[in-house]
């Protein structure tokens, strides 16, 4: 499926017209933006931490991994809503930018990941889960978040 007319429309919509016109506004999402991936990479390394047994040990990994689920969602929907208006403003360049595919490819995979394996896995008491099971889910998990980082921030080199 080619997505190029997604794409040409998005840089003449509105929101790439207010991101490319007002420095102020694009700077402000910007900022959001990177809020929700700080709230959202700090809920992985959290989650992922305690059920390595590296971080807060004396909390049972159930209340952690409840508690960060609720907010890797806030931040994840933060992170999308801000990534459409800030990719307006390039949107054609994004789309022949071979690192934004691999964002999104890697983003996706996240996503699935974590409400279809991560999500309904550790739903259930954790004791019940084979401890090398949950140390490969936790290590998978980074590595997949990793990899969306580490590509979103090759976007602007390549």
């Amino acid at each position: 499926m080619d997505l190029y007319p997604f794409f040409d429309w998005l840089d003449t919509s509105l929101l790439a017209d207010i991101s490319k016109a007002y420095g102020g506004v694009f700077a402000v999402v910007q900022m959001f933006h990177l809020l929700g991936m700080s709230v959202l990479g700090g809920m992985v390394l959290v989650g992922d931490l305690r059920l390595l047994n590296v971080v807060m040990r004396d909390t049972p990994s159930e209340i952690v991994i409840e508690n960060t689920h609720k907010w890797f969602g806030i931040g994840l929907a933060t992170m999308i809503i801000s990534g459409i208006f800030m990719s307006s403003a390039v949107s054609l360049k994004l789309y022949y930018n071979e690192m934004f595919w691999a964002k999104m490819s890697a983003l996706a995979v996240g996503i699935a990941f974590f409400y279809l394996v991560r999500r309904p896995l550790l739903s259930v008491p954790h004791e019940g889960i084979r401890p090398g099971v949950l140390r490969l889910m936790a290590l998978t998990s980074i590595a997949i978040w990793f990899t969306v980082a580490a590509s979103g921030r090759w976007i602007g080199f390549s």
